[in-house]
């Protein structure tokens, strides 16, 4: 089975969205688990197939209003067949793939189905109403994970934003490369919320190995014997979100002036790392690749009474760059003071906000999200819960 796309057609959308265990294979809509009645009053669970015309994104109407099916012949809640449907009943192999047992036919008054949505409903219907007459628990609506076809990103059926009337400005975040330099706390969190959207590929660089401490710094939970493996940052994480999602590509090394060429060609480049002064070579090269990028940082301080924090998050675009230099928007020399966020502090809670607000900027770059500001520098104080929105586009 697949993982819905944003584009796929409204009618099979529509009836993923519903709950249905359905998929589109050899050119035909294919629903499995459809519960139906033996003829000895039992509750089996077949396969509803049928032809499926236009194309995956597209909708057309069905060529007939003849459905298949492999299992049993059904029958009412009585053990009667359900003869007002019988069409055809005989051992049939399709496409190859699939061996049904039987047709059945139940036209619409109006002659036609409208799409197909509507035709394997109403079979769907006509079978299971007959079953849940004996158990009232019986569906076809089983809302069980749906895995992905091999142009989906996700592992998984994601049903989200059908289900929720976004899937036309989900589309935006489809056909996009991502690149993560730093995976140690913030960064972890950025590859968390990212690997949840469509985009084809998520590049991670990180040379470091995930550590004790590190486990404290980002998202879910390591095990023991997974922190004593030693495994690399972004062999960990590619390991963990690569059961989600397809496109995450592990990168065990640092960037630095002699590879920052790794990181052209893509559509966002986020900059997650502790070093100002490393960022010197990193940034002038993305500005020479005509990139888009996005830099975070934190800052925290003890103070008598506990600590004090700020999150920056930096947007910078081939359009509008002059905020990075004139305005020192990105700091590129050693941060001066009592930094206590560069001796590893564990402050989890920083990381995913700072991480959120760099998602967020993102997808408004995209179009995901409106964006009446265009703001390209944002600074969050935590002692006053403070957001100053500055450098408009």
């Amino acid at each position: 089975m697949y993982q819905k796309p944003t584009n796929l057609r409204a009618d099979v959308a529509r009836l993923i969205d519903d709950g249905y265990e359905v998929s589109i294979e050899q050119n035909h809509l294919i629903m499995c688990n459809v519960p139906y009645i033996t003829s000895a009053r039992e509750i089996e669970r077949g396969i509803l197939i049928s032809p499926l015309t236009g194309s995956f994104s597209e909708v057309a109407r069905p060529s007939d209003h003849v459905i298949m099916f492999a299992g049993g012949y059904p029958c009412d809640a009585y053990g009667k067949p359900l003869e007002s449907i019988r069409n055809v009943t005989r051992n049939e192999n399709v496409a190859g793939q699939w061996m049904i047992n039987h047709r059945f036919s139940s036209k619409p008054k109006c002659g036609y189905y409208l799409d197909y949505y509507e035709k394997m409903h109403t079979y769907a219907s006509i079978l299971a109403n007959q079953a849940a007459a004996i158990d009232p628990e019986s569906t076809a609506r089983t809302y069980r994970v749906i895995a992905s076809t091999d142009d989906s990103p996700f592992q998984y059926f994601d049903n989200a934003s059908g289900r929720v009337g976004i899937s036309e400005v989900t589309q935006k975040l489809t056909k996009r490369s991502i690149a993560i330099v730093g995976l140690g706390g913030t960064g972890s969190y950025v590859l968390d919320y990212a690997a949840k959207t469509p985009v084809d590929q998520i590049h991670l660089f990180d040379g470091d190995i995930f550590e004790q401490h590190t486990a404290f710094r980002c998202p879910g939970a390591a095990t023991i014997e997974e922190i004593m493996g030693r495994p690399l940052k972004v062999d960990f994480l590619a390991d963990k979100y690569g059961k989600m999602h397809r496109g995450i590509v592990p990168h065990g090394e640092y960037i630095s002036e002699e590879n920052v060429e790794q990181l052209e060609g893509f559509d966002m480049v986020f900059l997650c790392i502790d070093a100002n002064e490393a960022k010197v070579p990193i940034v002038r090269a993305l500005e020479s690749f005509e990139a888009k990028f996005i830099d975070v940082g934190i800052g925290v301080n003890l103070v008598k009474n506990g600590l004090t924090a700020t999150l920056r998050t930096t947007t910078s675009t081939p359009e509008n760059r002059q905020h990075v230099h004139e305005r020192k928007r990105i700091p590129m020399k050693a941060a001066p003071g009592n930094n206590e966020y560069a001796r590893n502090i564990q402050i989890a809670e920083l990381n995913a906000i700072n991480a959120g607000f760099a998602i967020v900027q993102w997808k408004q770059e995209c179009g995901f999200y409106r964006d009446t500001e265009h703001e390209l520098f944002s600074l969050f104080r935590v002692a006053d819960n403070h957001i100053l929105n500055e450098d408009a586009a």
